[in-house]
């Protein structure tokens, strides 16, 4: 079966804006490097027109009861789960994920724009008794103004969705800008929003020289909040611009997620840690990675792991017998290639997969690295990619300092029959999030965000909405 891939735009003031004599980038299918379409990259002028009608549409929207709002939120993900199909051949073709997986992540973006939908008409203030007789003590809840958000090609659906979403839902407008690798995903969120009865201009999406494009956004005064999901060396550089306007600006960064695995962890941590490693071809900031097992389980553990890694059939994300895509870039596959290499070099043991697959493409295979020397890049580099790495520990105390060890804090994870060793995991783990007995820590209705260099802030849940909404007291007095 053929699949369309649809020409890329940019969305400025409610125009879908193709090309005319703006510079063209290729967008690639991952699955085989071929050239799916090019893309407009916005200029200078688009940029400045995005930022006036950001500017124009928040003074209207803002005054559009949260009620209303929540209408056009609600009629959003009802069109996106009504167009899901579609959109996950898109994100399947520029992306590479499995095609079910593609699915998956479309029905989630739709709960978040359901969610906060609802949420946003809860965004209450609150009154405080007054010191003085007749005089009220009141406390509003508004929101903060135009927003930059910035997204990553790895969850090219959920991933501008989560800020989006809460962004509209608190009275934002937002400039999106999500990444030149798959464009039409978030571009299919920008349809189902217009088509809903979004206003024009609430929402731009633009695409192009990214150091050109985030520092036009973020500097100009227009712009009152910034919120960034990618790699921590430039969100560093995202926060340095922020912090030049004093602007209120979420994080959330890069991860090296480890998994404490005790000897009494259920036999299905195996099984789960497979499913979770192979999801998106290992693309996921919480993706565990760092594997580290009790002594008295830890060559079962390593064994059975590699086993069941060994034999995850790769290939094309649209093929229904395909149980993990390509990677989406080369670079990402270079990084796999120059990882593997480092640890075999240094004395490890690849117990499972640690090659490309086939010469077209993106394709690498699950990896597992056993035996690893402390100086071994893979235990302190985040791979983001399809690799495993699984080390032994005796004793609960040495756990939690490897898994403390790294400047990363965004997820962690441990198996355990006990409630109090999983109380003191929960405890002792410097992590945004933590899963017991489970890879699933994201939702919609829950905070998702990180620690340490893995940034600051939280989207989802109550605390998303709060990241664009300011707080204003008015003590008025007879």
């Amino acid at each position: 079966m053929t699949h369309v891939y649809n020409q890329p735009s940019l969305f400025i003031d409610g125009e879908w804006i193709e090309g005319g004599d703006r510079e063209l980038s290729a967008v690639v299918n991952p699955t085989d490097g071929s050239e799916l379409a090019r893309m407009p990259r916005a200029t200078a002028a688009d940029l400045d027109r995005a930022l006036e009608s950001s500017q124009k549409a928040y003074k209207l929207w803002r005054h559009v009861s949260a009620y209303d709002r929540a209408k056009i939120l609600r009629k959003t993900a009802e069109l996106i789960r009504e167009r899901r199909d579609d959109i996950a051949v898109q994100m399947t073709l520029e992306q590479g994920k499995v095609n079910a997986e593609a699915r998956m992540e479309v029905d989630a973006a739709a709960d978040f724009f359901e969610w906060y939908a609802e949420e946003g008409r809860r965004a209450y203030g609150r009154i405080i008794p007054p010191r003085v007789k007749g005089a009220r003590h009141i406390v509003l809840r508004e929101p903060v103004g135009p927003v930059a958000a910035f997204s990553p090609w790895n969850f090219p659906a959920v991933a501008p969705a989560r800020k989006i979403a809460a962004a509209l839902a608190a009275g934002c407008t937002c400039i999106a800008k999500p990444s030149e690798e798959t464009p039409n995903t978030a571009l299919a969120i920008a349809r189902a929003l217009a088509d809903a009865g979004l206003p024009a201009g609430v929402l731009n999406v633009v695409f192009g020289n990214a150091a050109m494009i985030s520092e036009t956004l973020i500097r100009s005064p227009i712009i009152k909040k910034v919120t960034f999901t990618g790699s921590t060396g430039i969100g560093r550089h995202i926060a340095h611009l922020a912090a030049e306007g004093v602007k209120k600006i979420s994080l959330e960064l890069g991860g090296h997620a480890p998994v404490i695995v005790f000897n009494d962890a259920n036999p299905n941590a195996v099984a789960l840690s497979v499913a979770s490693k192979i999801r998106n071809a290992g693309q996921v900031c919480v993706s565990p990675t760092r594997f580290i097992v009790q002594e008295d389980r830890y060559k079962e553990f390593a064994a059975t792991l590699s086993e069941r890694i060994e034999s995850i059939k790769v290939g094309n994300g649209l093929d229904e017998n395909t149980q993990m895509g390509p990677v989406a870039n080369d670079r990402r596959l270079q990084s796999m290639e120059d990882l593997v290499s480092d640890a075999r070099a240094k004395g490890g043991k690849v117990a499972a997969g640690g090659k490309r697959i086939g010469n077209q493409g993106y394709h690498f295979s699950p990896t597992v690295l056993t035996d690893l020397p402390a100086d071994a890049r893979i235990l302190s580099e985040e791979p983001f990619g399809p690799i495993a790495t699984v080390t032994p520990f005796r004793h609960f105390d040495e756990a939690i300092a490897e898994a403390n060890r790294l400047p990363f804090g965004l997820a962690s994870y441990a198996f355990t029959s006990s409630v109090a060793t999983a109380t003191d995991v929960a405890d002792s783990i410097e992590s945004g999030m933590i899963g017991i007995n489970s890879f699933a820590i994201s939702m919609a209705e829950t905070p998702f965000g990180g620690v340490k260099d893995s940034g600051y802030g939280s989207e989802g849940g109550p605390e998303g909405l709060d990241a664009y909404l300011t707080t204003k007291f008015i003590a008025q007095h007879p």
